[in-house]
């Protein structure tokens, strides 16, 4: 009966995992088409760009959820007692173990088809559309030259990969054949993982820069915004009212020195068509705000202030426990590590930080660890995006799209789901910097032995005992996440993530005072002379 009664809790425990998984593919796809359908352009959306950018950013969340579903079935393997389960031998165990590999190699081969194929390939043939007199077949072959360049680049990352020897042949006395020889072997042993891991490894280091840039920012934007709220529409409108008097002045007092027939002086004529310019823009902001403020999101998006403030300083106390934890944990490698040459790995937590003691108590409540796991991915995710928005796509001092509710052009969308991508590839490893030890085993724990003691002495017979699994447990006691394999692969990146981590909390704490020294943000996203994709017709609902 109790065994009977094991084996249904455990049946259950993984019927609610898959559940959970389920669910959260579709709100994934929900998500996903929202977000883009909310963010393009009316006047500019098409077909193709729009599902590429849907597709995109699925796979970059939906491999995102990887890491909590692979920690869930290393640690379903066991007991927590530390025995393994009845159906969990050695074989079940490995075709776990490979099937959670092989979603590896299909999500992250996926991803590298994506940024070095598909992505680069309807972005260029969108740009080769913007040419007048330029046909379809023209468009695409175009494209696939300029995308030719990114497959190339992808080649040599997996040959690089493939063929970098991570251990070096016992015999150096061996001939140059043999040492070809070496190298096909061990790339036949690792069945290509060195060559993916290489790969992902190359294009983690840019979602490093990415994160750094964006989502440290937006870690600190997007609270302090939902605190500080927009100014109000009707005082926004006032102040353009008064612009517009003021220009119509200027222009009136231009026009008035050629009353008398004489034509204006070139400066005059520079100045008065500025001001036309500036003019049109004002009253296009004027339709804006009437809009606004006259439309009933206005006064629903008023209704949630007071929601909006709590959320922000919920958001505000998760920043804060994601950046002292991450600090505490650099700190961690900094002292107790073996330096730059093992990549600052350390395989247990000599400095706790407060989200790997929160992970483990959490985890005595199925399913509450993996819940803030999936908390946490998902809010780097957001702040992410909210930091793309604040900021823009910048190619170095050069702005090349803007971010912009309903306005937003293919190009620039495709750049999105492309950074999200390269940033996702780099949430697994900020994870596993907060929490390294739970990242590699889950929940499991193994026995050891330990010498009984009667009365103050010690006997000879002895007690297994479990023990959270950690770097000391024997290899067949204690399962390694596949993630763990794929982020370690070469020191040389761990190094690289480390250094980029402190650059990630300077960019937050500079962002954090940027952000409570800048004022509120207007009702509308600024309506400037480039604009030319805001339809005067059509304001935007969704702008406050």
């Amino acid at each position: 009966m109790a065994a009977a009664a094991a084996a249904g809790a455990a049946s259950a425990e993984l019927v609610i995992g898959w559940c959970i998984f389920g669910l959260l593919l579709l709100a994934i796809l929900a998500f996903c088409w929202i977000y883009v359908r909310k963010y393009q352009s009316q006047r500019e959306s098409e077909v193709v760009s729009t599902i590429t950018a849907i597709f995109s950013l699925a796979i970059a969340l939906i491999t995102s959820a990887l890491l909590p579903v692979d920690i869930f079935l290393v640690s379903y393997m066991k007991n927590q007692n530390g025995t393994f389960k009845d159906w969990a031998n050695a074989n079940v165990s490995r075709q776990i173990e490979d099937t959670v590999l092989y979603g590896y190699y299909a999500f992250y081969s996926v991803i590298l088809f994506c940024v070095f194929f598909w992505i680069p390939f309807v972005y260029f043939y969108y740009e080769e559309k913007d040419e007048d007199d330029t046909g379809k077949c023209t468009q695409v072959k175009m494209a696939l030259k300029y995308t030719l360049g990114f497959v190339v680049i992808c080649a040599l990352l997996l040959l690089v990969g493939a063929f970098v020897p991570l251990n070096l042949p016992d015999n150096k006395n061996s001939t140059q054949w043999e040492k070809v020889k070496f190298l096909f072997e061990e790339l036949g042993s690792s069945h290509g993982l060195a060559a993916l891991s290489f790969s992902i490894s190359s294009l983690t280091l840019l979602g490093m820069l990415a994160a750094i840039i964006y989502t440290a920012y937006g870690m600190s934007a997007l609270p302090l915004n939902l605190i500080k709220g927009t100014r109000s529409a009707a005082y926004e409108r006032l102040e353009n009212t008064e612009d517009i008097e003021e220009v119509e002045q200027h222009i009136q007092t231009i026009k008035s020195k050629s009353k008398d027939g004489r034509p204006l002086p070139a400066r005059d004529r520079r100045a008065l068509k500025q001001l036309e310019e500036r003019l049109r823009t004002l009253r296009k902001r004027e339709r804006h705000l009437e809009f606004i403020e006259n439309s009933w999101w206005t006064k629903f998006c008023g209704a949630l202030r007071p929601l909006k403030i709590i959320w922000g300083i919920f958001f505000i106390f998760v920043a804060l426990l994601f950046v002292i934890s991450l600090f505490l944990s650099n700190l961690d490698k900094a002292l107790h590590s073996a330096g730059i040459d093992s990549g600052f790995i350390i395989f247990g937590a000599n400095l706790s930080n407060p989200l790997n003691m929160l992970l483990p108590l959490l985890q005595t409540v199925f399913p509450l660890d993996y819940i803030l796991i999936t908390i946490i991915i998902m809010y780097f995710i957001f702040t992410s995006m909210a930091g793309i928005r604040n900021i823009g796509i910048w190619f170095f001092w050069i702005r090349l799209y803007k971010i912009r509710r309903g306005r937003t052009r293919p190009q620039a969308l495709l750049f999105l789901c492309m950074i999200l991508l390269l940033i996702v590839l780099h949430t697994s490893y900020m994870i596993y910097s907060l929490a390294p030890q739970y990242v590699m085993y889950g929940s499991q724990n193994y026995f050891i032995e330990s010498n009984m003691t009667f009365n103050g002495h010690r006997g000879n017979s002895t007690l297994s005992v479990p023990k959270r699994c950690d770097a000391d447990a024997p290899e067949d006691q204690c399962t390694v996440t596949r993630t763990y394999l794929f982020l370690h692969k070469f020191w040389f990146f761990s190094a690289a993530y480390y250094f980029g981590n402190w650059a990630f909390l300077g960019v937050f704490v500079v962002g954090f005072i940027v952000s409570c020294c800048k004022g509120k943000k207007s009702v509308i996203e600024r309506v400037d002379e480039d604009d030319s994709d805001l339809s005067d017709e059509e304001p935007s609902v969704y702008s406050v």
